[in-house]
């Protein structure tokens, strides 16, 4: 599973000017996501930007220093037509044929941050090929891919409940039926997978229902009360048993030590909300791999680490936890 966050895209997209072409004077983005990657390189290049509208209509959406007042398309002379990723061309395709539609007098160029292995042909400049499957964290609840995924609901489509809310009574019920959503995705969900007890379907349903989220599964724990799901202690493993039961291909989990749990007990790909990473077996290799350095360094000089610790134990043990996350 290929992921990349707004932190990535960003690094990526500073990384991607140095091969842009020279001297461009505009930057068009194609909505939404597009829309992103002009923005940075709009501010990064000091450069005016618009959207493919805009450009029809001959009007600018952010300008630079150089460029104030009425949109002249006689002044610019490269234009760069941007979009984050490339997958089957269709969207790329579509843009170009509308600005040479337009028979601008600029030279015009089109790009993407990311595109799929075999897409290139779509796009003049391109920052990386990253290929399927993959996932962004700017259009992760809004993507098909969410289809075949299996997602939290606490934490992710709603707020959790607050301990005096969490009373297993009026209180939980009244939260049930009145939180207000995070997130409501624009796709289907494949699986809804909570740890809300079966006891709160209807009002668990009617909810989602409210509030137009999608799905095709929901699937609720058993137990007869919260004493008993809390007795059972099997959050994790309960819901790392219905993703590896099912042919899903993501998991998106609101609580960090949950998904990895679910990570290591499927050997699936599980998104992390609360640290915003993917966990997949490339990153618990990783860790490994940094935890046995860190423990090879310590036993090599153990007064070093030890000074370490008396000094600042604070920023001792935020550095040591920072490898095993």
């Amino acid at each position: 599973m290929n992921y990349r966050s707004f932190d990535h895209l960003s690094a990526d997209t500073q990384e991607w000017i140095v091969d842009l072409p020279d001297d461009l004077d505009l930057i068009v983005g194609i909505p939404r996501s597009g829309m992103l990657v002009s923005n940075l390189l709009s501010l990064h290049l000091n450069l005016p930007m618009t959207d493919i509208e805009g450009l029809q209509e001959r009007r600018l959406l952010q300008t630079g220093e150089r460029y104030t007042g009425e949109f002249d398309i006689s002044a610019f002379s490269k234009i760069l037509v941007v979009d984050d990723t490339v997958y089957k061309g269709g969207a790329m395709t579509e843009a170009r044929e509308t600005v040479e539609s337009l028979d601008l007098p600029a030279e015009t160029y089109y790009g993407a941050v990311y595109v799929d292995e075999g897409s290139e042909q779509f796009v003049d400049t391109y920052a990386q090929t990253l290929p399927f499957p993959r996932v962004f964290e700017w259009n992760m609840m809004h993507h098909d891919f969410l289809n075949d995924a299996c997602v939290d609901l606490d934490g992710i489509l709603c707020r959790d409940p607050t301990p005096a809310e969490n009373d297993d009574g009026p209180n939980y019920r009244e939260f049930l039926t009145t939180v207000s959503p995070k997130c409501v995705p624009s796709v289907e969900i494949g699986r809804i997978v909570t740890c809300r007890l079966e006891k709160y379907r209807e009002e668990t349903a009617a909810w989602l229902d409210e509030h137009g989220i999608e799905y095709d599964e929901l699937v609720m724990m058993q137990y007869p009360d919260k004493a008993a799901r809390v007795a059972a202690g099997d959050h994790a493993e309960y819901k790392a048993d219905v993703y590896q039961s099912t042919d899903a291909k993501l998991f998106i989990e609101s609580s960090h030590t949950q998904a990895r749990k679910i990570a290591r007990q499927t050997s699936k790909p599980v998104y992390s909300k609360e640290r915003n990473v993917m966990l997949q077996q490339g990153y618990f290799n990783r860790v490994a791999r940094e935890g046995r350095a860190s423990i090879e360094a310590v036993q090599s000089d153990p007064v070093r680490y030890v000074n370490q610790l008396r000094s600042d134990p604070v920023d001792f043990v935020k550095r040591a936890s920072s490898v095993f996350l």
